[in-house]
């Protein structure tokens, strides 16, 4: 018995012993002469005695149940899987390696290889047959499922698979054919970091899944995050096969709740499988150093899953473990429908086993990862031998390869789509209700007098506007990725309305079976559950400070959002709301770890017109912004929200439409003499609009003439760095109505670091006449005049570089005591910020 049936046979499983096993296999060959040729196997791929049972027992259940699939013969399909598999696997490592390639199968000679040669060789020849193997159950069964792959570095195997089948994206396929020119300027595009005339990348195949990849979803460059979306992705009626890897499993922790969320009701057929090979890029992984697959079948068998272990080299036990894995779950929904079960259900979870590399020379070493063998080819003779004896036992004659792909190739027989347009790669999602934006009355006439002010909570226009959405639109699923405090972040109809999703609801809790709040003190895997629900309507909300253990997983949707929109395929799911409330200047309270505006400026990097930063300053438009977000598709709203009901709504319903459709808004109510200003005051963020507007007061009682803005996206007054990002700028008049060339004094006073908005408004920035205050990284346990106080930037501070800016005495707009507290002379209690009470 072999080391990979030791450790796939399981007596819960197989029952049976190892001899019965080789005696059923050879019975099942005596009987049936086209199964035999299968189980023959071609080259390096052979079919173990549990495998040829598995699939000997799924040919039969297929044939009872009348499945006909694209009406491919169970074994001819199965044979030409075979030969698919290895010339995929051959074309792997000739795109690693071969700057030309001969479909005669001829030995490369020294100047036919790279000369430096590249690529993720080992995982990439580990998911060849995994994912031959998911086209051949979309063949057998008629159903073109999604796939989704988390070790995106291994997409050399997609594409060659695509390739050789003629599954291609246009920018594939108007470059690429089964040809000896065809291949070769494939393999000469793998790694070639050409640039075209453009100044873009020429070649359309990257390191990674990338927008030109058919049916990619996710790059996948950052490991673990598949593992915590794939649960949440298909909605009912879908079927989605996740290929995951066992080094991503020790990168990313929540995967293992995947059983805690799935439901029947609301969720489509999920298939996880992990690619087992045991090593990282220069050291056996963690999970093969703690036991192997023994070790990890017991902790899935903990976690709540039903591991399946089957033989990670095989394509034919993909399609098995693949169709198993959908049997087994389907059988467990329907024991939990008829009420003989309840959730959470043990979630099947195949375990591929194989060697890093199997099937090419370096199997199962170090090595395997990226280049398998000792040497380059290019210059070593004995290596270049090597490649060629390694590629010989996966070539694959041209008539018997062209015989095997038309095999994959009937989708019209059963009407399905090809496996590049499946289901979840064209999501296109509407509102098909928008409800009125709940707005709070402004006084205009007096909004001059703070004393006249009413608040609210911004966040609860949040809570009003997403509520009301989801109740207008009940056939769009919501999902909402909470770490935590949905009630200190004021989501208070959020949680009653949508609940946590738990398996056993507390009484007198927001909690049910159904919950549409997915929540975890794990802010990847609750965002997760947002970000990969692209058939539904999302809100994702943290802490602002916590926000920055979300960057990987939002960076990774807006950059492959943005790059399949430059492709020609924008996204078509609802934008996704990422709400940073409890923020920076509101959480004082919680010592400095608390006090993070990271993330929003990590955020105003990516491209603008696909990360959208805003900072909504009151209730309505808080509310609009809201409105406006899902009525927009494949964009990332990052919100700043303050969530303390002391905020004063001072935009009307029309300004509140102005500000968010422009991106900023001149308060003609405040300042002082504005046409003759010699200064403007713009803000960023509602609690800096709030000592803007009290300075702008001091500013108009000294009659210094000045106006008053408020940024509410900064992103969009950027130079831009794109076509895309241009086309979403602001107008060159509303900019210049903001911020008047004749008036080249400006102060900017905003949530972040003033840095950052300096660098950001480029365009805006006049040299030495321009300045910003913003958070300068003090903190401690403080209010919020407090933390305004320790960052300079409360009114005072920006009575103070006014003055510096226009070269005014400091006297002109401060008192002495004023002064005294600004330079440290004196407590700023009672004096520029409140007392405090003891």
């Amino acid at each position: 018995m072999s080391l990979l049936e030791t450790e796939v046979l399981d007596p819960q499983q197989i029952e049976m012993d190892y001899t019965q096993l080789l005696r059923q296999a050879a019975r099942y060959r005596q009987e049936d002469s086209q199964f035999a040729r299968w189980a023959a196997g071609y080259g390096v791929i052979q079919h173990s005695a549990l495998t040829q049972v598995r699939i000997y027992q799924l040919a039969t259940r297929l044939s009872t149940q009348g499945v006909r699939g694209d009406g491919a013969t169970f074994y001819d399909l199965l044979q030409a899987l075979d030969r698919l598999t290895s010339a995929a696997m051959w074309l792997v490592v000739h795109a690693t390696y071969a700057r030309n390639v001969y479909l005669d199968g001829r030995p490369l000679m020294a100047d036919d290889f790279k000369p430096r040669p590249e690529g993720h060789t080992g995982g990439s020849l580990n998911m060849v047959p995994a994912y031959a193997g998911y086209l051949a159950a979309n063949v057998l069964t008629g159903h073109t499922r999604a796939w989704l792959m988390g070790q995106g570095h291994c997409v050399a195997a997609v594409d060659a698979v695509n390739v050789l089948v003629g599954n291609m994206t246009p920018a594939h396929a108007e470059r690429y054919s089964l040809t000896d020119v065809g291949l070769t300027r494939y393999v000469r595009d793998f790694y070639s970091y050409r640039l075209g005339a453009d100044g873009r990348q020429d070649s359309p195949l990257g390191s990674h899944v990338n927008a030109h990849t058919a049916g990619g979803l996710a790059e996948g460059g950052y490991l673990g995050f598949a593992e915590l979306q794939y649960v949440h992705m298909p909605l009912p009626g879908e079927r989605l096969v996740v290929f995951l890897s066992d080094g991503a499993f020790e990168e990313q922790r929540g995967s293992d709740w995947a059983p805690r969320w799935w439901r029947a009701e609301d969720s489509g057929v999920v298939v996880p499988i992990m690619i087992n090979n045991g090593r990282r890029i220069d050291q056996r992984t963690t999970m093969s150093q703690q036991g192997g697959v023994t070790w990890f079948r017991a902790h899935l068998s903990l976690n709540g899953f039903e591991p399946i272990v089957f033989d990670g080299r095989d394509p034919a036990a993909f399609v098995w473990a693949i169709l198993e894995i959908e049997h087994r779950l389907e059988t467990a929904a329907a024991a939990v429908q008829a009420g003989q079960s309840r959730y959470p259900i043990k979630l099947p979870y195949g375990i591929a086993v194989a060697p890093k590399g199997a099937g090419f020379p370096g199997e199962g070493t170090n090595l395997a990862h990226n280049l398998p063998l000792m040497g380059n080819p290019h210059s070593d003779g004995g290596i270049a031998a090597l490649f060629n004896q390694g590629a010989r036992r996966l070539w694959v004659p041209p008539a018997e390869l062209h015989h095997a792909c038309d095999q994959f190739q009937r989708h019209p027989a059963s009407g399905r789509p090809r496996e590049r347009d499946h289901v979840l790669v064209h999501r296109s999602v509407r509102l098909r209700t928008v409800p009125p934006v709940p707005f709070r009355p402004v006084a205009a006439a007096s909004r001059r007098d703070p004393t006249r002010w009413t608040t609210a909570s911004p966040m609860a226009a949040i809570d009003a506007m997403f509520t009301a959405i989801v109740r207008a639109n009940p056939q769009l699923r919501p999902r909402v990725g909470n770490p935590d405090e949905m009630r200190s972040n004021r989501l208070l109809a959020t949680l009653e309305q949508l609940k946590f999703r738990v398996t056993d609801p507390e009484p007198g809790i927001p909690e049910a079976i159904d919950g549409a709040v997915i929540t975890a003190l794990n802010e990847e895997a609750v965002a997760a559950a947002a970000l990969a629900n692209k058939g539904g309507i999302n809100l994702i909300h943290t802490y602002e400070a916590f926000g920055m253990k979300m960057h990987g997983a939002i960076r990774q949707e807006i950059i492959f959002a943005h790059h399949c929109a430059e492709a020609g395929r924008p996204p078509g799911w609802l934008s996704v709301p990422l709400v940073l409330t409890s923020h920076t200047w509101e959480n004082g309270k919680n010592e400095q770890s608390h006090q993070d505006p990271s993330m929003a400026e990590a955020l105003l990097g990516e491209p603008s017109h696909v990360s959208r930063v805003v900072f909504p300053a009151d209730f309505n438009t808080a509310a609009v912004a809201m409105e406006r977000l899902y009525q927009t598709q494949g964009q990332i709203w990052t919100l700043v929200v303050p969530k303390a009901d002391i905020i004063p709504d001072l935009f009307t319903p029309d300004e509140a439409r102005q500000v968010v459709a422009e991106g900023g808004l001149r308060l003609d109510w405040a300042g002082h003499a504005s046409e003759q200003a010699r200064i403007v005051l713009a803000a960023v963020g509602a609690y800096q609009l709030g000592e803007v507007l009290t300075a702008s007061r001091r500013l108009a009682e000294r009659s210094v003439p000045h106006s008053v803005v408020y940024l509410f996206e900064p992103g969009r007054f950027r130079l831009a760095r794109s076509e895309a990002e241009q086309r979403h700028q602001a107008p060159l008049a509303v900019r210049e109505t903001l911020f008047p060339p004749t008036v080249p004094h400006r102060l900017f006073v905003t949530h972040t670091r003033p840095e950052v908005i300096l660098g950001l408004l480029g365009p805006l920035h006049t040299g030495p006449h321009t300045s910003g205050l913003g958070y300068i990284n003090q903190g401690g346990t403080l209010n919020t005049p407090g933390m305004l106080f320790v960052n300079r930037c409360t009114w005072a501070h920006c009575l103070a570089e006014v003055a510096r800016l226009l070269d005014l005495p400091p006297t002109h707009v401060l008192s002495a005591q004023e002064i005294a507290a600004l330079e440290g002379k004196c407590s700023p209690h009672g004096v520029i910020i409140p007392e405090v009470c003891v």
